[in-house]
């Protein structure tokens, strides 16, 4: 592997010379740039990244900590997070916890090591006394304090528009089916705006949650199916929740959506071969990655931001399940 001093030699230059252009910083005549650009061309030189971000301490490498990149939403989130990134010439690092705190505890000390110009932070667990300030971080669905800022849809709106679309499409007693995790996320808001929007319409409930995450995901729909043969449709807390549910129901001879009508949130069922086409509230998940970088970059420039919370709007698409 070719090193700074190969590409010096060969160009008959200083190494300093090399590393302005490399950098872009200093001044450098135009032949002689084309002589290092050249050597490095041949030699096919690749800048050492994290030597040169611990020269000039300044990082391109913004985390992402997710807690699973299986699940659909956030990988369409993580696709325009890079993208945004790769727009301002940063690099992402993923961190993949599994929802394990443990995981996400050593991904954190590690992050906080090496120097990453910034993080964007996905977790659920109770990691708070980790996350450190001087480090800009922005938060997707969860609070940690007034310095963090976090971004998320709103979630209460959706609950509402949920409860208002399976009552529009003759449902006289829906439930909601979710799983709650033990500190508090703007995911949760998702159940009160569902509930409210019911009693302020007068119309019979249910709600259904167990403790996130859900281990026994078999007993967990036989539980509801068994105790709510009677509702007659159905808000699930995620898209994967109601897609799950609609599969269990089938094989109990329940129909979709001419016995329950169901709709789920985040709105990852995006092409035709999926069937049925799930009812959903989808969530403005590009907007919501993209505003995420841009806010960051204001922390890493050191710009103060204006609110705490940015919810953005949601909307509902309808299916095949309604």
């Amino acid at each position: 592997m070719s090193s700074v001093k190969d590409v010096a030699q060969l160009a008959g230059v200083a190494v300093g010379t090399v590393s302005r252009v490399i950098n872009n910083s200093g001044a450098v005549k135009p032949e002689t740039r084309r002589k290092v650009e050249e050597a490095i061309r041949t030699l096919q030189y690749v800048p050492n990244e994290v030597a040169r971000n611990f020269k000039m301490q300044k990082s391109k490498t913004v985390a992402l900590l997710l807690p699973s990149i299986w699940h659909p939403f956030f990988s369409e989130l993580a696709y325009y997070i890079e993208d945004e990134l790769d727009l301002a010439g940063f690099k992402l690092m993923l961190c993949n916890s599994g929802g394990r705190p443990e995981k996400e505890l050593y991904y954190l000390e590690m992050l906080q090591q090496n120097k990453v110009a910034g993080i964007v932070g996905i977790t659920y667990n109770d990691v708070e006394h980790m996350v450190r300030t001087d480090i800009p971080i922005v938060s997707i669905d969860r609070h940690f304090d007034k310095t963090i800022t976090c971004v998320t849809s709103d979630n209460y709106e959706g609950g509402r528009l949920a409860l208002r679309e399976l009552v529009k499409a003759g449902s006289t007693k829906p439930a909601f089916m979710g799983s709650r995790t033990e500190l508090f996320s703007e995911t949760m808001n998702r159940r009160d705006g569902f509930a409210d929007e019911a009693e302020a319409l007068g119309v019979e409930y249910v709600i259904y949650e167990k403790p996130d995450p859900v281990v026994d995901e078999d007993a967990y729909y036989e539980e509801f199916l068994e105790r709510h043969r009677d509702i007659d449709g159905v808000f699930a807390i995620t898209d994967m929740f109601a897609a799950k549910y609609i599969e269990r129901a089938k094989k109990l001879g329940i129909r979709v959506p001419e016995d329950v009508r169901v709709i789920g949130y985040d709105g990852i069922q995006d092409h035709a071969y999926f069937h049925p086409v799930l009812s959903t509230i989808r969530q403005p998940v590009e907007e919501m990655a993209r505003m995420t970088i841009q806010l960051l970059f204001k922390k890493i420039e050191g710009t103060e931001i204006e609110q705490e919370t940015y919810r953005l709007p949601v909307t509902f698409r309808p299916g095949e399940t309604t």
